[in-house]
This record gives C-alpha cells, structure tokens and sequence, in this order.
C-alpha cells in the first residue's frame, strides 16, 4: 500500500468528519473555539494512533470473541494517558472539553480504525494510517472551531480581532450544525475536484 495515499486519505478523500461522518458527537461538543478543537483533535489522533499501532501488534493474539471488548481495553488505556496528561499539563483546556476527553473511548472513528484497519493490517501501514486520519480529524475540529470562533466571538485561537460581540449563535449548539453544513459543502466540493 503506497504510504504517502495512505496518509493523506484522512485529510480530504476520507476525512473522517466532512466525508465518513464518524465521531460528530466531540466534533459538536468541543468546537466552541478553535483551541478546543485541535486540543480534541490531537487527544484523539494519539489515542487513534497509539490504539493503531497496538492493535496491530497483537491482532493474532486476541480471540475474535473478546475482540471488540480487548479493543475498547486498549483504547481506554491511551485515553486514560491522554486525560491525565491534560489534566496536569494543560488544565484549563481539560476543564473546557470535559466529559468528551473520557468519551474518545466509545468514539467510532477510534474503535472503527481499530476493527476494520488496524486489526487487517501491518504496524507501520497501521501507524500512518491512524496518524494520517487523527489528523484529519484535527484538522476538521480546528476548521470548524475557528469559524465559529471568528463568528461567534470575532477572535482566533483567543486573539480578539473584532470589537464587540460577535453573532452568539455561533458559539451555541444550532452555529455548530450551520457552520458544519457549510463546511461539509465545501470539503465535498474539493473532493470531487481532486477526484
């Protein structure tokens, strides 16, 4: 498998929010602003990764009866690591994303790329893979939290650029679905561009 397709799938083709539609429950929740995306897109990208490459590494050992429960095990673990790390390192923005840090654990984007790739295929082939589509997802969150971000507040990554307030909407529940849609649009436009 060319490893460079493999890594890049993630970004446009495959991304996992904007095509595959997999994980919209974070991609909702955390994408207030665009610091809380790519901090829930790179918790998610080491948990896919780290998973990925596990998975990989121990496929032939696991009995196809506790598969599945053997593959949330091991997830659990790196999003155990992932949630500690945070909370230690970077409080404020543990604090901010909440519940949806422990919930990479149930996230079928993860759990996906371990059954239906990891589970099929080599370490490193599995390692790009998880990395290249954690990626993708980050990117996703960050795209999305930035805009309504921009929108919502008039800032970036915290920087205020606008005076005032911005539209609120776009920092509430309903600017997530509308800013999603349009992104959507966009990425699928892309898509069939680059095809």
């Amino acid at each position: 498998m060319n490893q460079i397709k493999n890594f890049t799938k993630g970004f446009v083709q495959e991304n996992p929010v904007f095509v595959l539609f997999l994980g919209l429950c974070p991609v909702l929740g955390t994408t207030t602003s665009a610091i809380n995306g790519l901090g829930m897109g790179l918790a998610t990208t080491f948990v896919l990764t780290m998973s990925n490459i596990v998975v990989s590494l121990i496929k032939n050992f696991i009995p196809d009866k506790v598969r599945i429960p053997a593959f949330i095990v091991i997830i659990a673990s790196f999003v155990t690591i992932v949630e500690l790390t945070m909370q230690a390192f970077v409080p404020t923005l543990f604090d901010a994303l909440g519940l949806f840090i422990p919930l990479i654990v149930v996230n079928c984007l993860v759990l996906g790329r371990s059954e239906a790739f990891a589970s099929k295929n080599p370490i490193w082939t599995s390692l790009v893979d998880g990395f290249g589509m954690g990626l993708g997802f980050s990117l996703a969150l960050t795209m999305l939290g930035g805009v309504r971000e921009i929108l919502g507040s008039g800032s970036i990554f915290g920087f205020k650029f606008i005076h005032g307030d911005g539209m609120i909407l776009f920092v509430l529940a309903p600017g997530a679905f509308i800013v999603l849609g349009y992104l959507i649009m966009l990425m699928q436009k892309l898509k069939s561009k680059s095809a």
